[in-house]
């Protein structure tokens, strides 16, 4: 009898052995493959590209300038000393003299963006002469086009915030947008739905101004900039010399068109 029961443990555990090779085997030949795609290769899935400027945050994705200046109306020249992470946000700042130019803080992806959702959430500088933007860019240093999307605020009137875009070199498509609040004291969210043929921007998710004419066509890195303006008194005022001020940004975040939810922004895709 106990030779009979030994029997059957043993003819169970062969079984047993059989059964988990048997699916081990299936689970190899059931493994994704890549056939089905061009080339045998995967495709790529569109991924957010999303950033919170909190204490320790890695700048393996992005660019701080230091060292030069964008030009004449630009009275700074861009230092990374003007760029800091504390108190769980970017602060782009404003400050001393060198050379004979103040110093500002620019910030950038180090990657290429096109059409899809951008948003920042900011506070401003507020003071007369001074610009605190967010924005996209690509041009001639790229070895590309001047293309570029604006968002951006005149620290004379922080009630207010300025769009505007440029294809190809090709401005002049201000227009001002009455925040009904002062952008300076809280922050807030402010965006653009980029695409093809259209440009949505908005403020706290609230679609405010749409351009169809035009529009840039070029992918573009992100970037965020502060500074003085010189010989550009009808547009920002006079800089008062002013130091430090600082803007302050919580972060940002990209979503690729192909996955912008469109019913959740209140908008129609462009056809």
């Amino acid at each position: 009898m106990k030779k009979l029961i030994l029997a059957l443990v043993v003819m169970c555990m062969l079984f047993t052995m059989a059964g988990c090779e048997k699916n081990d085997k299936e689970k190899e030949t059931t493994k994704p493959t890549t056939s089905d795609t061009p080339g045998g290769e995967e495709e790529d899935t569109p991924v957010v590209f999303e950033a919170s400027f909190k204490d320790g945050f890695s700048h393996e994705d992005f660019q701080i300038a230091n060292g030069w200046s964008n030009g004449g109306m630009f009275d700074c020249i861009w230092s990374n000393k003007n760029v800091l992470f504390e108190d769980d946000v970017m602060k782009l700042i404003i400050d001393e003299m060198v050379e004979g130019k103040y110093r500002g803080g620019e910030y950038r992806t180090n990657e290429f963006f096109g059409y899809g959702f951008y948003e920042v959430e900011m506070k401003p500088i507020k003071n007369v002469g001074v610009v605190s933007s967010f924005f996209t860019y690509t041009g001639p240093s790229d070895g590309n086009p001047w293309d570029e999307i604006d968002i951006e605020f005149l620290g004379k009137n922080t009630n207010i915030v300025q769009f505007n875009y440029f294809t190809n070199g090709v401005g002049n498509h201000e227009r001002i947008h009455q925040l009904g609040f002062d952008a300076s004291e809280e922050f807030h969210k402010y965006g653009f739905l980029w695409e093809e043929g259209k440009i949505t921007w908005f403020v706290d998710g609230v679609a405010v101004h749409t351009a169809d004419k035009d529009i840039p066509v070029t992918p573009s890195k992100i970037m965020m900039n502060v500074w003085p303006g010189k010989n550009v008194i009808a547009w920002l005022g006079k800089y008062d010399g002013t130091t430090p001020i600082t803007a302050e940004y919580k972060g940002i975040k990209f979503t690729p068109i192909e996955i912008v939810d469109f019913e959740a922004l209140g908008v129609e895709a462009a056809e």
